[in-house]
């Protein structure tokens, strides 16, 4: 394990002893880190902050797999602790409702991606519902998704309970301590000041829950959370629970179509809303626990109730619960907890104070398994689940304003509960970051989705004609939900692409600069395949982290002896580069200030050979090549590279100059029936080449062989960050999972990623990507199966509780020789 110099055990300090902070300090001292404190400003062991009123349901069904795999952990933890004979978890199970038809096939889906992650559920009928919770009426309901392994953390013991074994394994819990500073040497983390005295750190956690930004601010480290308050009320004992003893013994129930949840509390019921308006609260005006209770709030995360905001809400609890029109709220308050621009979780150590990580907002649902994998992220280097998704570095710097964190995380506490589609974009702040192109993709009826703060076409109305013609394939039905942010535009413009030639908008990929007389060795060293190549030559490579898991993959072009130019994928990227950069090799993210269009299509050498003075035959600038030339007046970096699978040129120049290239571009088009092209063609021609997409198809998770991506790794040279561990594991052997192609049986199915795959009756993984190939005439999914999966073999793929049938395929499905790129 990690340790100090002096080989002593390092001195952690974590700020918070709510839930996270109690569970790390468990997770830490198990593995041995036992000089850790644990500092509070509130009392013992109930604080005041968001821990202190958790109503404590955990479902752990997420549409995000380490979501699920956190809550999973906090499941089973949680039930394995009692404090005095009481058990920290009550195993109840957990009740989803649909009172419509679109929440009923969503809870199909939910079950779907159950399957997927390894939780128990089923889909249930009105009368099943019914007997599980009698009280509800069942005339309105359709249907359920009941989880029998769901239920009910008693927060509170369960932070007494880790705090206990944390303290006999050599923690401590100091109660009453206002942390004032963060102190720091030579860009590390060196202790922490409170008002009670100053502690020494080689590491400091902050698990300060809302009061993150309070605590990053001392560290000068942005935490990107916004506070929000949300109604919980209980009401007065009802007749129908008079002969209850226990504390609860029906489901966690949901009432998602109007907000709504509700627990037992013995002989009453407690009900949380999420109808009412978005709460912001100000982290930096949360008053202390004293001056709470001196303003006669219960503790600081307690906001009075608001009975205006409540009153709709409690409308539709008794529509639903006949018999709580018969009494009325006996208590209620407005609890504050966080919310992030995404509705995940910010974890991770900070580059630019080292020692200093963030386990921040983070819910009770997934409080054990978060802390489990910052203990790991510290001890060993790396959390055994992967969590790109919860990175502290994902936020684009656009991204981080407060204006935009406050917005966003408005809108991620509105839709707690709505059924949102995989694609479907925030409305607003709208748009934030648009290419050179953005005019022109305007006039051409482009319809933007959003990334990263980006807006990226994903189809042009302007190719609704051809997709109209008479000679164009007849698409299959769909239905409504995989209808949705999709158009049949989208195979005019693949069917363009493979025929002629269209004109791809990549500006929002990220782009670095990495220079200096050490920048060959140092990337060399840090990426999987030989970049020791001469001047213009383009790699694929990879990222691993030191246990041979794929941290991303990049294209590296070496457009000098010292100059590189790499196409990264997340913020991370660069982090994570900055983080191992040596001294005199320098590291700069130019995407904003490029942009990028990528030309393909069977005559894009009829394009843009006229445009240029440079030979862009076969011969004089072969595929994974790049050159600096011109086309027309503008000056470009060219590379010879296609995600699509045709012949094609990514053409790079400054965003000053973006407008006139895509300009000249499209006028030499003309001539040859060029289009526009967006992002929903682009997926379906990528997948048809089986070219993978890294934090979909693959991330730290999994190593490069059973991805499918080996041809990037060279185990012959000397040393590269994870060569040892695929070594040492025999990773280059045969891998007992595989990122698998399959091909749907009905032409006319269609399916989007994330649902389970079956073999033999039983779930045997997921789908990763998925999308209609209109090349090939069939959905095109890829999956994380068993390896010992030979091609022909049928599996069925799970949509919305329909077993679908597909086949195990070869890839690559679409051009296999490469003849296409390569001429």
């Amino acid at each position: 394990m990690p340790t100090t110099p002096d080989h002593r055990s390092p001195r952690v300090v974590v700020i918070g002893a709510g839930i996270v902070g109690a569970s790390l300090a468990d997770e830490l001292t198990a593995r041995g880190w036992t000089d850790v404190t644990v500092l509070e400003q509130g009392p013992l062991p109930a604080p005041g902050g968001s821990t202190s009123h958790a109503p404590g349901l955990v479902f752990q069904t997420n549409p995000s797999k380490t979501l699920t795999e956190f809550a999973a952990y906090t499941v089973q933890k949680f039930l394995a602790l009692d404090v005095d004979g009481v058990p920290c978890f009550d195993q109840v199970g957990g009740l989803e409702l649909a009172t419509t038809p679109e929440r009923l096939a969503d809870l199909h889906r939910r079950a779907g991606y159950a399957a997927a992650w390894g939780v128990r559920g089923e889909v249930v009928g009105p009368a099943r519902c019914k007997e599980l919770w009698p009280l509800i009426d069942e005339s309105t309901v359709l249907g359920g998704f009941h989880t029998p392994d769901d239920g009910l953390a008693r927060a509170r013991l369960a932070v007494r309970a880790q705090m206990a074994r944390a303290e006999r394994n050599g923690a401590r819990f100091l109660d009453r301590h206002t942390v004032t500073g963060i102190e720091r040497e030579d860009g590390r983390v060196t202790g922490v000041v409170t008002d009670r005295g100053t502690f020494p750190a080689d590491h400091v956690v902050s698990a300060a829950g809302f009061w993150g930004p309070v605590v990053g601010r001392m560290a000068g480290v942005d935490v990107p959370l916004q506070p929000l308050a949300h109604q919980y009320a209980r009401t007065r004992p009802l007749p129908e629970l008079s002969a209850a003893t226990a504390e609860a013994t029906r489901p966690i129930l949901r009432f998602q179509d109007r907000d709504l949840y509700f627990r037992e509390h013995t002989d009453r019921i407690g009900i949380g809303s999420y109808a009412h308006r978005p709460l912001p609260v100000d982290p930096f005006a949360v008053p202390p626990y004293d001056e709470a209770r001196a303003r006669d709030m219960e503790m600081p995360s307690s906001y009075p109730f608001t009975v205006e905001d409540w009153a709709p809400s409690w409308e539709d609890c008794r529509g639903l619960i006949p018999a709580l029109r018969e009494t009325e709220i006996e208590e209620g308050f407005n609890g504050v907890f966080s919310f992030t621009p995404d509705g995940m979780p910010v974890l991770g150590e900070s580059r630019t104070l080292r020692g200093f990580w963030l386990a921040e907002a983070v819910w009770v649902t997934h409080s054990a398994g978060v802390a489990r994998a910052v203990a790991e992220w510290m001890v060993d280097g790396r959390p055994s689940t992967d969590v790109h998704e919860c990175d502290l570095t994902r936020f684009e710097e656009a991204q981080r304003s407060p204006a935009y964190i406050r917005e966003r995380g408005s809108q991620q506490f509105v839709e707690v509960y709505d059924v949102l589609h995989p694609l479907q974009p925030m409305e607003r702040p709208r748009p934030l970051r648009v290419s050179p192109f953005y005019a022109r993709q305007q006039q051409l009826g482009a319809h933007f989705l959003e990334g990263g703060g980006w807006e990226r076409p994903h189809w042009y109305e302007a190719n609704a004609r051809p997709a109209e013609a008479a000679d164009a394939p007849d698409l299959p039905a769909r239905d409504d939900w995989s209808a949705r942010f999709w158009s049949p535009v989208a195979a005019a413009e693949a069917r363009a692409t493979r025929e002629k030639v269209a004109l791809y908008d990549m500006t929002p990929l990220r782009r670095l600069e990495v220079t200096g007389p050490g920048a060959l060795d140092f990337l060399d060293r840090m990426t999987t395949n030989n970049l020791r190549k001469k001047p213009g030559a383009v790699t694929y490579t990879l990222l691993l982290d030191p246990t041979g898991g794929i941290r991303s993959d990049l294209t590296v072009a070496r457009l000098a002896p010292d100059r590189f130019q790499v196409g990264a994928n997340s913020p991370a990227d660069l982090d994570w580069l900055l983080r191992h950069a040596p001294q005199g090799v320098h590291i700069s993210d130019i995407t904003s200030g490029t942009c990028c269009v990528g030309v393909w299509g069977p005559l894009a050498r009829d394009l843009v050979q006229p445009l240029t003075a440079d030979d862009f035959s076969h011969e004089a600038f072969g595929y994974f090549r790049a050159k600096q030339t011109y086309i027309g007046h503008v000056p470009v970096t060219a590379m010879r590279l296609s995600y699509v699978g045709e012949l094609g040129w990514e053409l790079y120049t400054t965003a000053d100059l973006g407008l006139r290239l895509w300009d000249t571009l499209w006028e030499a088009g003309q001539e040859h029936g060029v289009v526009a092209a967006g992002r929903s063609a682009f997926n379906s021609l990528r997948l048809e080449k089986g070219y993978r997409a890294w934090g979909t198809d693959m991330t730290d998770e999994h190593n490069p062989f059973e991805a499918g991506v080996g041809f990037a790794v060279r185990m012959d040279k000397p040393d590269f960050v994870g060569r040892p561990a695929l070594e040492n594991a025999g990773n280059t052997g045969t891998p007992t999972r595989r990122l698998t192609p399959l091909l749907l049986d009905d032409p006319a199915a269609v399916v989007l990623g994330k649902e389970p795959v079956y073999v033999d009756g039983a779930p045997a993984g997921y789908v990763t990507s998925a999308s209609y190939g209109y090349t090939l005439g069939r959905c095109v999914a890829y999956a994380w199966l068993p390896a010992p999966l030979a091609a022909g073999t049928g599996v069925h793929v799970e949509y919305f509780g329909e077993k679908v049938p597909a086949t195990v395929a070869e890839e690559p499905l679409f051009d296999p020789k490469m003849t296409r790129i390569r001429r």
